[in-house]
């Protein structure tokens, strides 16, 4: 390897932890907790600025053209979760987990971002970049749009009908719960339906995984949403109704019921749902393979933390 390339090569590594070290410190000085409107109105620009550039990276037919667009595309998105960090942790009550998973997660993001660079410079072009592009664009604009209130009333009809089957599941099974909006009591316990309780999240994670691949025909995607979406959507309902009842008959502490046994059942249930998935269109079984052997590449960076590791690069 030459000098220049050395040199290079160093200038790569110093900015990919340099910039989204950066975007999180001005992320917090900027966006402090709580957010004032006018901040979580602005915060919305590089958040769906980000996922526009995705998606037409994703689509747009010239391979280099879009593999820079899609480097702005995951610069502004991971810039927004740059933004998070401490809104997560204060707004949940301290919640140290999500906001490390976030702060790791502009990391990650912008890791994509520097494989699209390198794809550039190498002339590659890899599938599962392009994929994980167009994922996050058909996943993030269906969630945000939903969650911002972006289409008038969406968000607020969709709490309230998982409230109502959640509470119509209860009395099914002969448990006397009563229902206000989104209020649900059992036992003079209250339990609140909010928006994370529509399993929303999981939903367009499998709407973004599998819209997005490639050369798959349209009857076998929709099959693959068939299998995973609505097995969903009924499995939190039932999460929900073993919340409730737990919760209100006294057998365990909201937090015991929701965050361990309920978010447990919930993991176990997509991986189950993901390997379903895997024998309908094992594409995305490739595509995820691709992404996770995304360090074999060995460019710039892979090979710092392997002799930082005291490996051979």
């Amino acid at each position: 390897m030459d000098v220049s390339s050395e040199k290079t090569n160093r200038w790569v590594v110093l900015l990919y932890f340099l910039i989204p070290t950066v975007m999180l410190i001005v992320g917090y000085f900027l966006f402090p907790y709580p957010p004032s409107s006018f901040a979580r109105q602005l915060s919305f620009v590089p958040l769906f600025l980000g996922l526009i550039f995705l998606g037409f990276g994703f689509l747009f037919w010239k391979k280099s053209i879009a593999s820079w667009v899609k480097i702005l595309g995951w610069g502004l998105f991971s810039f927004f979760w740059a933004t998070m960090p401490s809104f997560l942790y204060f707004s949940e009550g301290g919640d140290v987990f999500n906001a490390a998973v976030c702060i790791i997660g502009v990391y990650v993001l912008l890791y994509v971002a520097y494989h699209e660079w390198l794809s550039i410079t190498r002339n590659e072009h890899v599938s599962c970049l392009n994929w994980i592009a167009g994922g996050t664009f058909l996943a993030g604009i269906i969630y945000f749009t939903i969650e911002n209130g972006i289409v008038p009333g969406l968000k607020d009809w969709l709490i309230e009908n998982v409230a109502a089957q959640t509470s119509d599941l209860l009395h099914l099974f002969g448990v006397n719960v009563s229902r206000t909006s989104d209020l649900i009591i059992y036992n003079n316990i209250p339990v609140t339906i909010i928006f994370a309780c529509t399993a929303i999240q999981s939903i367009v994670l499998f709407v973004g995984m599998i819209g997005a691949l490639p050369r798959v025909r349209l009857k076998r995607k929709a099959l693959g949403l068939l299998v995973t979406v609505v097995p969903i959507y009924f499995l939190n309902l039932i999460r929900n109704a073993g919340v409730v009842y737990m919760v209100g008959s006294g057998m365990t502490s909201f937090e015991m019921a929701h965050n361990v046994i309920g978010k447990t059942g919930s993991l176990l249930a997509l991986i189950v749902l993901l390997f379903i998935t895997f024998k309908i269109l094992p594409e995305m079984y490739d595509e995820i393979i691709g992404i996770l052997d995304l360090p074999k590449r060995k460019g710039p960076v892979e090979l710092f933390i392997r002799r930082l590791l005291g490996r051979k690069p």
